[in-house]
């Protein structure tokens, strides 16, 4: 200016300036394309289309998406089967790779018919790893439909169907495979439970790919909402417990467990494989545990019984994981783990009121309703726990092995309701005493 000896139009050209209201704003990103049309940007470039993505065929992504989800699941079984037979010397690859398909269908839920009899118990883990790829293949196929964050549930449905043709086509397949002396598997029964499967894990991978799920839940009461969470968390908590418990139990019977495996003589290549069979029933170990520390136990064959009062075991079977069963009733101190799922619904109501506090709700009746939800919804996936994890191990005495699910479940659903309300109401009486107690050291 004037004192400085600056003229205000050098150094820089002037801006022009336009009228308010002849000014041009830039649109929001949300308005960048409209009905599938970009509009003009500020330097005035002509509209132009947005790029479309080619996608895969759907029957073509579908198939893809299937056969890498079974290869996902089957390679580790395999892989363990391999060792055993190829270390013992007793059977060759190609016949190990047949048992292994028979057993990749176990972890699916097809029963087999051997001549010891039928075998049922399905190997958790991989049932798992199953369930967790074919709900990628979920994904894959909706992004190939390019429904991706879509909201369409009846396009996320169409993903799980497709999911399901190809893995149940799958699973026939296998079935076919595996049928030899001494085993049975019927292809079209290998293929219809394979095709459920796919289409129950494919289509919520879909769910969740579209936002459909999102969009349900939040369509959902939230009593509903907080209690259907809660009871997840308790029953993931119960189980971690489980785990634990059994985890504990099998590294103290350390060494009638290292005796049993020896016992098969197939050096240490099939060890391992024995070992990473054991593996995939671990999880099975873990949900009987959670039974046990429930109350009710579970049973290793007719006319026994494992629980905390009582222990009535006969002859088992050669597996290292049967040396983790107790050999008689809790002592006096031991008694203290049957807490465990008090405590668990204790855990689960506290973080219930934890997070309704986060959201600003603090109401004693939305609370007390989703923490008697979180008994029933607890209740159900307890008893869906031991109906997963229980099965067959041959014929006669073996033929039901696993827990009760309706005394779990009964039993479950009443203890961590208790356990559920105690702490959302310990949590949100003491809530207000720690937010004053943290307001005066903010004065102090």
């Amino acid at each position: 200016m004037a004192g400085t000896g600056q003229d205000p139009g050098r150094g820089e050209a002037a801006r022009p300036t336009l009228p308010a209201d002849h000014r041009e704003t830039v649109p929001p990103a949300e308005e960048v394309y409209r009905e599938g049309v970009r509009l003009p940007d500020q330097r005035g470039g002509a509209p132009r289309r947005p790029a479309r993505r080619r996608h895969a065929p759907l029957p073509v992504a579908a198939a893809v998406a299937s056969v890498w989800a079974a290869l996902a699941s089957y390679l580790p079984v395999a892989a363990g089967l391999v060792l055993v037979a190829t270390a013992g010397g007793e059977s060759s690859a190609p016949g190990a790779l047949r048992v292994a398909a028979a057993g990749w269908l176990l972890a699916h839920g097809v029963a087999l018919e051997t001549a010891a009899g039928p075998l049922g118990l399905v190997p958790l883990a991989v049932a798992v790893l199953a369930a967790w790829r074919v709900s990628h293949a979920g994904v894959h196929v909706t992004r190939a439909m390019g429904a991706r964050r879509s909201g369409s549930v009846p396009a996320a449905f169409a993903a799980g169907v497709a999911v399901a043709i190809g893995y149940g086509g799958i699973g026939a397949l296998a079935a076919a495979l595996a049928a030899g002396p001494g085993m049975a598997v019927a292809p079209w029964r290998a293929g219809l439970t394979l095709a459920v499967f796919a289409f129950l894990a494919g289509s919520l991978g879909a769910l969740r790919c579209t936002g459909s799920l999102l969009v349900l839940g939040l369509r959902t009461p939230r009593v509903l909402r907080d209690g259907m969470r809660t009871g997840l968390v308790a029953v993931l908590v119960l189980l971690g417990a489980g785990a634990a418990l059994a985890g504990v139990a099998l590294a103290l019977s350390g060494g009638p467990a290292s005796d049993v495996l020896a016992a098969y003589r197939t050096g240490v290549a099939g060890q391992a494989g024995i070992a990473l069979i054991c593996a995939a029933y671990a999880p099975n170990l873990a949900a009987w545990a959670a039974a046990y520390l429930v109350g009710p136990g579970f049973a290793v064959g007719a006319g026994t019984g494992v629980s905390a009062t009582s222990v009535t075991l006969g002859a088992l079977p050669a597996i290292p994981l049967f040396a983790a069963l107790p050999s008689g009733p809790l002592p006096m101190g031991g008694t203290l783990l049957l807490g465990a799922p008090l405590v668990a619904g204790m855990v689960a109501g506290w973080l219930l009121a934890s997070r309704r506090r986060g959201r600003g709700v603090t109401d004693w009746g939305g609370l007390v309703g989703a923490a008697l939800v979180t008994g029933p919804v607890a209740g159900v996936l307890l008893g869906l726990a031991a109906v997963a994890s229980s099965g067959a191990l041959g014929g006669g005495r073996l033929a039901s092995i696993g827990p009760a699910p309706l005394p779990v479940a009964l039993v479950g659903a009443g203890v961590i309701a208790v356990g559920a309300l105690l702490g959302g109401v310990v949590a949100q009486s003491f809530a207000p005493a720690a937010a004053d107690r943290a307001r005066g050291r903010e004065r102090t």
